[in-house]
């Protein structure tokens, strides 16, 4: 059963909604006020259906159903006088007809604006209609500003931008660098059906902030492409001062010595005052608004110098403390010029060092090898084999007989084979006078020693006097 019943409902609506497309009118007509607009109706190929009248309702959202305009073919046309475009509006054909009973109205106003009704009256199937909007479209005026804060720390409005008096409503935004917040829209209705649109932008104003740049942007039907209103913000502030011109190389006898106050202020700084922390002025200083020229530097104006900078906010104030040399401060060398030779220094410290250890290296490398030369060869003493019995003998007869070092050990074979004979001692073939621990004969207290052995090194022998 509650199957069957929505198919019914689902089948009549299609009837009713097939029935309702055989009246012909625009689904929407936009006109703009002042203008005269046409709103057609026509009911095509009526077949076996008898058309006996035709009625125009003008239907505005908040009010009831008006008849403006009503036409039958027995009684003719009737244009009620309690509609509210009575004397506007009119059949298109002159008499109408039921074929084409197409309207126009003159001079629309705003108030228009609503949905227009072209609606048969027919026979056997009733009343049947058609539905036409009229969009009444105006252009805005549109305007912004900006809005003169003091800067603070508290969000206040420093743009405004408003579009007034369109249809429909406009549509506003913003485009600037700055980090604040956009309110939300104001939509205010007017009487004559057109509306208006307020948006403000808001910030924190800080003194960097005037004088940047903000865009109100606003968008409507009526206007092919958006309008822009580029606009600079504009925040009061008191002076920003600074002192420059110190070098810190003001010397006795300078003589183009000189400091700048500047000065930064909205509104613009209205006067300069210079002051010493002692409260005198030397008298070699010339002022002049910002600018104070010292003729000459000496004692006096080792001094601290205050600049003072007044507007209609407030003041500000800088100082700066001059120290007075002797002489002038020797010009420095370019940052440049102190690096690379930092650098060149670094890399000649270390070229240095590298060459240093390479050669000591070397040195260690040779000490620590075999020898590249060989030992001197080892010396031989002589001694008279015939041993006189007196210390005067002694020293007349017998004395020591060193040979000239060999440059090859190898050579050297045996004491006997390279002894050469001494004119004035006689040697014994058979062996050496050396006794059998290689002390030589004790000469009245005399001793004479050779330690030296054929194949090892060896000392020259030591004479005991």
């Amino acid at each position: 059963m509650k199957m069957s019943g929505l198919f019914s409902a689902l089948i009549l609506l299609i009837i009713q909604g097939a029935l309702a497309q055989r009246v012909k009118v625009e689904p929407e007509v936009v006109s703009y006020p002042g203008q005269t607009v046409t709103l057609r109706c026509q009911f095509p190929n009526p077949g076996e259906t008898q058309l006996t009248q035709v009625s125009w309702i003008f239907e505005r959202t908040d009010m009831e159903r008006t008849n403006i305009a009503v036409f039958h073919p027995g009684f003719g046309v009737n244009y009620p006088t309690t509609s509210p475009l009575v004397g506007r509006v009119s059949f298109i054909s002159v008499p109408p007809s039921l074929d084409n009973p197409s309207i126009q109205i003159k001079d629309v106003k705003m108030t228009d604006e609503g949905r227009y009704i072209c609606e048969y009256a027919t026979y056997p199937s009733g009343n049947e209609q058609g539905v036409s909007s009229l969009v009444m479209l105006a252009k805005p005026m549109n305007t912004a500003t900006t809005v003169k804060v003091t800067a603070g720390k508290t969000p206040v409005i420093v743009a405004s931008c408003e579009s007034s008096n369109g249809r429909p409503a406009a549509t506003i935004s913003w485009s600037t660098p700055l980090n604040g917040n956009v309110t939300t829209p104001r939509t205010t209705n007017n009487p004559n059906n057109t509306v208006s649109v307020q948006s403000s932008y808001m910030l924190a104003p800080q003194p960097s902030d005037n004088g940047k740049d903000i865009s109100c942007v606003v968008s409507h039907r009526t206007m092919s492409q958006p309008e822009i209103f580029p606009m600079k913000l504009n925040v009061e502030y008191p002076p920003q001062v600074q002192i420059k011109g110190y070098d810190d190389n003001w010397y006795k006898g300078r003589t183009n010595a000189f400091l700048i106050c500047q000065a930064d202020g909205n509104p613009a700084p209205t006067t300069f005052t210079w002051k010493t922390l002692s409260g005198l002025m030397p008298e070699t200083v010339q002022v002049q608004e910002n600018r104070l020229a010292v003729q000459k530097v000496d004692d006096t104006i080792n001094t601290t110098f205050i600049c003072e900078v007044r507007n209609s906010l407030g003041s500000g104030r800088d100082q700066v403390a001059v120290f007075v040399r002797e002489f002038p401060r020797p010009k420095g060398v370019p940052t440049g010029g102190v690096i690379a030779g930092i650098l060149c220094v670094i890399i000649l410290v270390a070229l240095i060092a590298t060459i240093i250890v390479i050669v000591r290296k070397r040195q260690r490398k040779n000490s620590d090898g075999p020898p590249t030369h060989k030992p001197p060869p080892p010396m031989k003493t002589h001694s008279y084999s015939d041993r006189p019995s007196s210390r005067a003998s002694l020293s007349e007869s017998q004395f020591m007989y060193h040979e000239e070092p060999m440059t090859d050990l190898s050579a050297y074979h045996d004491d006997k084979d390279h002894h050469e004979p001494s004119p004035f001692s006689k040697q014994t073939p058979e062996k050496d006078d050396r006794d059998e621990d290689g002390l030589m004969g004790d000469v009245d207290g005399y001793y004479v020693t050779s330690s030296a052995s054929r194949g090892s090194s060896f000392m020259s022998p030591a004479v005991i006097v």
